[in-house]
C-alpha cells in the first residue's frame, strides 16, 4: 500500500469512467487528490462520482478533441495528468481489418496523447508535475489481432519520451512517464483480447490466462500510478506493469 499523500493536489484522468482509468481515479482519490475525470459517457462518469464523492469532478468530453486538452488544463491546472483514454480495437487478423478499423487507435489513443502532451508542454504545467501515459505491453510484444493497436501504443511511448526530452531541454521540471500494462481480462478491452487470443491458440480462456500468470487488475494499475508519482522518488522513462508490480524498461 502506497503512503503517498496527495492532499491539496489536482489530478486529471482521461478515460476515467471505466477500467484502468477508473482504478487510477479511485487510487488518486484515496491518496487525497482532487480528481478531474474526463470521459465521453455521462452515466459511467456519474457512477464514479457516486463512488468517490466530492473528490471526483466528472467532465463529459472527448479527450481526443484538439480543443479539450488546452481548455481543461487551463481550467484545472492539474499537477498530475494521466492520459489513459482509448478505443477497444476490432479483434480480427489483418486481412479482416478495414483501414478505418485498423487506424482507430491512432485516431483516438495517439491523437489524445499528442494533444494533451503538447498542451502540458506549452502551458506549461507547474514545476514538479507528472504526466503518465498508458501505453500497453503490446507495444513490445505486438498484437496481431488488433489492427494498428500495438503500433499506436508504441507511438504513445515515443511521444512520452520526446516530451520528456523537451521538458528537460527547457528546464520545466515536468516528469513524463509511460506505463505498459500486461494483457488482462479486467478491462473491457482486455477481455476482448483474451477471448480472441485464446480462440486463436485453440484453448479456452482459463488455460490462456493461466499462461499469463496472476491477472493485472485496475487496482494494481492505480497503486502503480501512485508509486510512480511519489514526489520523493519521481519516475522517468517507461515501465512494464504486471500484477507483480512495475519494472523499468530500457
Amino acid at each position: 500500500m502506497s503512503t503517498t499523500d496527495l492532499t491539496g493536489t489536482t489530478a486529471l484522468v482521461t478515460g476515467a469512467s471505466r477500467g484502468f482509468g477508473r482504478g487510477i481515479a479511485a487510487a488518486l482519490s484515496t491518496a487525497g487528490a482532487q480528481v478531474v475525470g474526463v470521459a465521453r459517457g455521462d452515466v459511467q462518469l456519474q457512477k464514479v462520482r457516486t463512488e468517490l464523492g466530492d473528490s471526483f469532478i466528472p467532465v463529459r468530453a472527448d479527450a481526443a478533441d484538439p480543443t479539450v486538452a488546452g481548455r481543461l488544463i487551463d481550467a484545472y491546472r492539474p499537477r498530475i495528468l494521466i492520459l489513459n483514454a482509448g478505443e477497444i480495437p476490432l479483434a480480427r487478423p489483418i486481412q479482416h481489418q478495414s483501414w478505418q478499423a485498423f487506424s482507430r487507435n491512432w485516431d483516438v489513443d495517439v491523437q489524445h496523447v499528442f494533444h494533451w502532451t503538447r498542451e502540458a508542454l506549452l502551458a506549461p504545467l507547474d514545476r514538479g508535475s507528472t504526466v503518465i501515459t498508458i501505453s500497453s505491453g503490446a507495444a513490445i510484444n505486438g498484437s496481431p489481432l488488433s489492427g494498428g493497436y500495438a503500433g499506436a501504443k508504441s507511438t504513445i511511448r515515443f511521444i512520452t519520451s520526446y516530451a520528456a526530452a523537451e521538458a528537460e531541454r527547457d528546464d520545466l521540471e515536468i516528469s513524463f512517464v509511460s506505463v505498459l500494462p500486461q494483457l488482462t481480462p479486467a478491462t473491457a478491452l482486455g477481455a476482448v483480447g483474451v477471448a480472441a487470443y485464446a480462440a486463436r491458440q485453440g484453448v479456452d480462456e482459463a488455460a490462456f490466462l493461466q499462461r499469463l500468470g496472476t491477472p493485472l487488475t485496475a487496482e494494481h494499475v492505480g497503486t502503480a500510478v501512485i508509486d510512480l508519482i511519489d514526489p520523493d522518488t519521481p519516475a522517468h522513462g517507461a515501465y512494464l506493469l504486471t500484477a507483480a508490480g512495475s519494472k523499468p524498461l530500457e
